[in-house]
Formats: C-alpha cells, sequence, structure tokens
C-alpha cells in the first residue's frame, strides 16, 4: 500500500480577492471570452489546452452525446421533475444515474478494448480478433457495436470520424476501432455497426483524453440534453401518459 503525502494538495484552482485561477491561468484575463466551453472542459479535465483539431473532434464528440430521444435516463428525468418540480437539480441527477454500461457509458467500454487493442503494437489484428471471439464466446456484446435502429451502419459514426480524420486526429485508436470492426463482422458472420459510442471512443482517445475519465465526458454532454427534457416537461408534461404507457404495458397480474 502507497503511503500518501503528509500534505495533499489540488492543482486545479484558487481564488483570491480580485481572480480565480484555474490551473495556473487566471479565470478573468485569459480564459472568459478567450476560451470556448469545450477547450475549457478539456482543459479542465486534462490540464492541457486543447489543439484546434483536437477542439474540434471533442466537441464534435459531445454535441453528439447530447440528446438521444426518450431513453431511460430522460424519462427519469421527466418523472423526477414533474414528481418534485422544485428541484431541477435532482431531475438532472435522476438521468445521470442512467448512464452507464448499458446506455452512453459503452464509450468507457469501447475504449478500453481499444487501448487494449493499441498496446498490441503489431498484433493489433490479432488482438482486434481475440477481443471479438471473447466476445462471441461469452455472448456479450462489443461496447461500442450495434444499434437496434441504425441499420447497416450508424450514421453519426462516419460523421463523427470524419471530423477525426479532417482535423488530422485520427490515429491509433481509430485504426483499432477499424480492425475490431472488420473482427466482429467476421466473428458474428454480418455486418455489426459501428455506433456512436464506438467512434466517440476512438475519436476521444485519440484527442488524448483518457479512458478512465471518458465517461466523463459523457455526463458533460448528457446534462445540457436532460436540462433540455426538463424544460419541455415544464411546458408540456409528460408524467402521466408515461404513468399509463406503463401501467398498460406492464399489467397487474396475481402469482
Amino acid at each position: 500500500m502507497s503511503s500518501l503525502p503528509a500534505t495533499q494538495t489540488t492543482h486545479i484552482a484558487t481564488a483570491t480577492a480580485q481572480d480565480v485561477f484555474v490551473r495556473g491561468k487566471s479565470l478573468c484575463s485569459e480564459l472568459i471570452g478567450k476560451v470556448s466551453f469545450t477547450e475549457m472542459t478539456y482543459f479542465q479535465i486534462t490540464g492541457r489546452m486543447p489543439s484546434a483539431g483536437q477542439t474540434a473532434v471533442v466537441d464534435a464528440c459531445l454535441v453528439t452525446l447530447v440528446e438521444h430521444g426518450l431513453t431511460p435516463s430522460t424519462i427519469a428525468a421527466r418523472l423526477v421533475y414533474s414528481s418534485a418540480p422544485e428541484a431541477v437539480q435532482a431531475a438532472v441527477a435522476a438521468g445521470l444515474l442512467g448512464v452507464g454500461s448499458v446506455f452512453v457509458g459503452t464509450v468507457e467500454g469501447c475504449a478500453a478494448l481499444l487501448a487494449r487493442i493499441v498496446a498490441a503494437g503489431g498484433r493489433t489484428d490479432e488482438e482486434a480478433r481475440r477481443v471479438a471471439e471473447e466476445h462471441r464466446a461469452a455472448r456479450r456484446a462489443v461496447p461500442g457495436f450495434g444499434h437496434p435502429l441504425h441499420k447497416p451502419d450508424d450514421p453519426r459514426s462516419e460523421c463523427i470520424l470524419r471530423v477525426a480524420q479532417e482535423q488530422g486526429i485520427a490515429g491509433r485508436h481509430v485504426a483499432a476501432l477499424r480492425a475490431l470492426a472488420t473482427a466482429v463482422d467476421a466473428a458474428h458472420g454480418k455486418h455489426v455497426t459501428i455506433n456512436a459510442t464506438g467512434a466517440i471512443a476512438a475519436a476521444l482517445a485519440d484527442a488524448g483524453v483518457p479512458v478512465e475519465i471518458m465517461r466523463g465526458f459523457a455526463l458533460i454532454a448528457r446534462c445540457a440534453g436532460l436540462v433540455g427534457h426538463v424544460h419541455e416537461e415544464q411546458r408540456s408534461p409528460s408524467l402521466r401518459p408515461i404513468w399509463e404507457a406503463a401501467e398498460h404495458a406492464v399489467p397487474y397480474e396475481e402469482g
């Protein structure tokens, strides 16, 4: 067990009576009005100011993740808001709790697999086949692949990968994703689309976002989407029709 230093420190922020400093930069003279929200997000999390290409790629990924319709997370946010309209933050928090290994959070699972393939060096194709075959044998979906609606291909994925290519960011992780896509198709004996979270995993990794915090970017984007759903719930409540639809879809039966 490693020993902790006698004094813990933070490298993120401090404040004086005249200013706030974030990672060594003045909030008032170097950041406000000088950088975009996407740039600030990248800087805050990684400690590095992104290049123009990295900013464009991260921005494309954030835009993609904002909205996905009436998914479990947005339904949760709407129901909690209509149940407790005095707490917008509770509704958004409820929705964010649904960002996990099944919805949206799969970006993290795919990124971990891509990192494994990249680490194989010259054996990229071999490692990709191993990953695909392991998941096929275990009857587990490969994170970042497959979609119930977008077939044969997910239109969002190629948009993201195109931005990464045009910005000069696409690199080893995008290449690993392509190799994994070929291996997944071979393992299933049919074409399986790269979904949006798969493309985002590769693009963010090549843009320098660490695997362990990648889900955080998904949370940031989804937060904006949830606020939009809460605002619509304020104007056009859906609690009653969702409640009634649930009772109709899942009727009571004595067991």
